[in-house]
C-alpha cells in the first residue's frame, strides 16, 4: 500500500493563497488610493468652479448695484424736474386766477349782499361781508357750490345779526334794521392756460368789485375782518 504525505502540498498552498491575499490587498489599496485622489481632484475642481461662479455673481450684483444707484439718482432728477414744471405750470396757470376770482363773485352775488373784505391764501378764499337776511347768504352758498365754474366748496364760518340804526336829522328820530354779517370760506378751483379765455387780462385788479346791500341811507354797513 502507498502512503502519500499531503502536508507539504497543504503548506504551499496555504502559502499561494496567503500571497494571493496580500497582493489582492495591496490592489485594493492602490485602487481605494486612486479612487480618493481622483474624488478629491474632482471636488476641488468642482469647488474652484462655484468660487469662480460666486466671483462672477458678487461683481454681477456691484454691478447692478452701481446701475440701479444711477437709475434712483436719474428717478430723483427727474421727479425734481417734474415737480418744477408743475410748479411753473400753476404760477401760470394762477395769474389768472384773481381776474376770474373777481368776475365770478360778481357773477355769483346775489342782491343784498355787500362784500367788505377778501383775502386769499392759497386756494382758500375768505370773504367777509353783510347781508340782508339769512336767505341772502344762502343763496350766495347755492350759487358758489352749484353754479360757478371757478369755485367750489364753500362753507359758512360765521354768521351773526347786526342791529343797524338810522337817524332822521330834521325828526331828530332814529330806526333800526337788522342785517347779517357773515365769514365764510371757498376753494378756488385751478384750471390750465387751455380753459383760461385768451382775452383775460394777465394782471388782476387791485381791488374786487362789489355789489351793496339795499339800505337807507346815512346806515352803513359794519366792517368785519377776517381772521
Amino acid at each position: 500500500m502507498i502512503r502519500i504525505n499531503l502536508l507539504p502540498h497543504r503548506e504551499m498552498r496555504r502559502e499561494r493563497r496567503k500571497k494571493d491575499f496580500i497582493g489582492s490587498a495591496v490592489l485594493a489599496g492602490i485602487a481605494g488610493a486612486v479612487a480618493v485622489f481622483l474624488g478629491g481632484l474632482f471636488i476641488n475642481q468642482q469647488i474652484e468652479a462655484q468660487a469662480s461662479r460666486n466671483t462672477y455673481i458678487k461683481s454681477a450684483i456691484t454691478k447692478l448695484d452701481s446701475e440701479i444707484a444711477e437709475i434712483r439718482e436719474l428717478e430723483q432728477a427727474i421727479a425734481s424736474l417734474k415737480a418744477r414744471q408743475q410748479a411753473v405750470e400753476d404760477l401760470q396757470s394762477d395769474r389768472t386766477i384773481p381776474v376770474h376770482l373777481f368776475d365770478e363773485l360778481v357773477k355769483m352775488m346775489p342782491d343784498g349782499v355787500f362784500l367788505e373784505r377778501l383775502v386769499q391764501n392759497g386756494l382758500t378764499v375768505t370773504l367777509n361781508g353783510v347781508a340782508q337776511s339769512n336767505e341772502r347768504v344762502a343763496e350766495l352758498l347755492r350759487n358758489l357750490s352749484d353754479r360757478s365754474d371757478w369755485l367750489e366748496k364753500p362753507n359758512l364760518d360765521e354768521i351773526k345779526e347786526l342791529i343797524l340804526k338810522e337817524a332822521d336829522a330834521k325828526t331828530r328820530t332814529g330806526t333800526t334794521r337788522r342785517a347779517y354779517a357773515f365769514r365764510m370760506n371757498v376753494l378756488v378751483k385751478r384750471r390750465g392756460e387751455a380753459t383760461t379765455p385768451a382775452n383775460a387780462p394777465a394782471n388782476a385788479p387791485a381791488k374786487a368789485p362789489a355789489r351793496r346791500v339795499s339800505l337807507p341811507d346815512g346806515v352803513a354797513p359794519v366792517a368785519m375782518n377776517a381772521r
